[in-house]
């Protein structure tokens, strides 16, 4: 059994790219990334790629990563302006031993002597949302941060490879420099083809604190079902941050197992993501209710 699980509504059309090719005995890498890429490439999305919100200073920085659950090959990169498709410069990354992980100038380096398409990231649209957001945040006194929706995919092609794939521009007003947990193996994404794969989205800072990814994917090794190990995962972390914080950030995850059994967590009351597999592509609702965690095809 094949499939593919994403985050967000906006990864829909991705998700059905994605299909595409499994159906037709594709390699899950060229889906996952197939996925990513239309979401990197949209500028109605202004959580990722083109058009995505910048930081502080008004800069567009994208994170992104990798990760091939045949070898456990990572790739990622890190606070990386103006090339279109950061998920395909983190992929390129995990062909060798060394150097998975580039950040900043480097990163754009290496990007630029392999041929990556680069262009200026920032639509007229961001750059007025911007700064209509810097006014509030002064009128007002606002918090800055508003926005970290992360796309990231998982999933398993017919011959049981697995492989998952993040990309974002993080919180948006971020510090510059400033990175979450999308780019992060264990973090913000982990898979292994022999157990299932995992990926998350929503406060990064408090993401991080749980290596949430490796905990879902360890969960479902030790006999966890994809939701059941989303769910726990999820509410250990909530729980912890609670205790301990006094607070919890936004936490939404999704996964997949080597069977291409689906599951989805959050402690936010609405969390859409998409499946595409052989019965098709469908929109989800996962949400958070009274310590609880909900699940449920959203209304068309």
């Amino acid at each position: 059994m094949w499939g593919i699980i994403a985050t967000w509504k906006m990864a829909e059309k991705g998700v059905h790219l994605a299909t595409n090719g499994l159906e037709n005995n594709g390699n899950i890498l060229d889906a996952v990334e197939a996925c990513v890429k239309d979401v990197e490439e949209n500028p109605d999305f202004s959580s990722v790629g083109y058009g995505g919100l910048p930081n502080e200073h008004g800069v567009v920085e994208l994170d992104a990563a990798f990760m091939n659950g045949e070898d456990l090959s990572v790739g990622a990169v890190a606070s990386v302006k103006d090339f279109l498709n950061p998920c395909s410069i983190a992929r390129s990354l995990m062909d060798s031993q060394f150097n998975n992980f580039l950040a900043g100038a480097g990163a754009e380096v290496y990007a630029q002597n392999k041929g990556f398409k680069r262009q200026n990231m920032l639509t007229e649209s961001a750059r007025k949302h911007w700064q209509e957001h810097k006014k509030k945040i002064h009128d007002e006194r606002l918090s800055p941060y508003a926005g970290h929706d992360t796309v990231c995919a998982a999933g398993v092609d017919k011959k049981g490879r697995m492989a998952t794939c993040t990309s974002t521009s993080g919180l948006f007003y971020k510090a510059q420099g400033r990175v979450g947990d999308s780019p992060i193996p264990g973090a913000g994404y982990y898979v292994d083809s022999d157990i299932g794969g995992a990926c998350a989205t929503g406060l990064g800072e408090d993401i991080m604190k749980g290596c949430i990814c490796y905990e879902i994917v360890r969960l479902m090794k030790s006999g966890l079902s994809a939701q059941l190990a989303c769910e726990k995962a999820t509410l250990d972390l909530h729980n912890s941050l609670t205790r301990r914080r006094g607070k919890a950030g936004d936490i939404s995850v999704v996964a997949m197992n080597h069977k291409g059994e689906y599951g989805a967590a959050t402690n936010r009351n609405s969390f859409p993501f998409v499946v595409g597999n052989e019965q098709g592509v469908k929109v989800v609702i996962a949400g958070y209710k009274n310590g609880r965690i909900i699940t449920g095809e959203q209304d068309d």
